[in-house]
């Protein structure tokens, strides 16, 4: 790329958080991308929320720890996080002489939006004794206040290593952080803040689907709401979840979580009938899905390994002090 492109890109990129450039109508984007893996040493991690176009190009699919684990263990010079920011965020953490980039850098977060870090800080200082422990869906700085970090697959694992005389702020998932008070018997501080995607199945029209399918067995993340994890069979993390399907014998199964699921699951079990949990509102799907991940395009991904930006950048004072609860969390996960 000649020095003019590069101007015009990231000018291009200024005004809009991603790259917005024309490209010829007839471009095949998974051919293109794959050469440019290729050429540029680049790895593609994408989470499960990504469009399915994006899940099957990328290098590895996986939840927030599965994430966590290959972004601190990829060989590659290019690492482009098909996910949101705080996943790429996190990469970079992990990999302070690598190049991360992200397709669009307003994929953000309801819960990492949640949470900011001044008001984390203030919040610290008013209970002092209190063990720090933040979901990955959080900012570097947040992390950076942290003590330890957990995801949904390990929250629990976390919070069991840490001293039953130690009291605990938990941030910023309420829901998730009640779900696991009740597994532990813990009474930790809750955040108040909660996932969008998690927020929105309406537990009437639950109900009205499990009437339709009767024998489906219901299964959910445990950012749902109290109301809807009581329904379930099963409550997990998204690899927890599609872990469980392939797993149990059932034939047919309601998932509550976000959508974009449902295309690697339904590869897994492709003689099992899959339902998206509904949501309040009616949209192309009648299900949840995430407005940040789907941000996300193939066209994007293309543009952004072309020119390789957006580059997410963390200072490095931010990225030392927020490695240190990231890592303790894979510390304890891999015991």
């Amino acid at each position: 790329m000649d020095q003019m492109n590069l101007k015009e890109a990231a000018k291009n990129l200024n005004k809009k958080g991603f790259l917005d450039l024309e490209v010829p109508k007839e471009l095949d984007f998974a051919k293109e991308i794959k050469r440019l893996k290729k050429e540029k040493n680049a790895v593609i991690l994408a989470h499960y929320y990504q469009e399915p176009a994006i899940q099957d190009i990328a290098d590895f699919v996986g939840d927030s720890l599965q994430l966590s684990y290959k972004a601190a263990e990829v060989d590659a010079d290019l690492i482009v996080f098909a996910g949101v920011h705080f996943m790429a965020e996190t990469a970079k953490i992990l990999n302070p002489d690598k190049k991360v980039v992200l397709p669009d850098l307003n994929a953000g977060c309801s819960l990492s939006e949640a949470c900011e870090a001044k008001d984390l800080k203030v919040f610290k200082e008013k209970h002092p004794d209190h063990v720090v422990v933040t979901y990955v869906n959080t900012s570097a700085e947040v992390k950076a206040l942290s003590d330890i970090c957990c995801t949904s697959s390990n929250a629990k694992k976390i919070v069991d290593s840490i001293p039953l005389d130690k009291p605990i702020i938990f941030a910023p998932d309420k829901n998730l952080g009640a779900y696991i008070n009740k597994e532990t018997g813990r009474d930790m501080l809750l955040w108040d803040g909660a996932c969008i995607v998690h927020e929105a199945f309406s537990i009437d029209k639950l109900i009205d689907t499990h009437k339709s399918h009767p024998d489906a067995k219901i299964i959910a993340h445990p950012e749902s709401e109290a109301h809807i994890l009581k329904t379930a069979e099963y409550i997990g993390s998204t690899s927890g979840l599609i872990n469980y399907v392939k797993n149990n014998p059932a034939k047919e199964f309601i998932v509550a979580t976000e959508a974009g699921i449902l295309h690697e699951m339904q590869k897994e079990v492709p003689d099992k009938s899959l339902y998206p949990a509904p949501a309040f509102e009616d949209n192309t799907c009648a299900c949840s899905e995430c407005p940040y991940m789907k941000m996300n395009t193939m066209k994007k991904l293309y543009l952004c390994m072309e020119y390789e930006m957006p580059e997410i950048d963390v200072p490095e004072a931010i990225r030392k002090k927020a490695l240190i609860p990231i890592q303790r969390m894979l510390d304890i996960s891999s015991k």
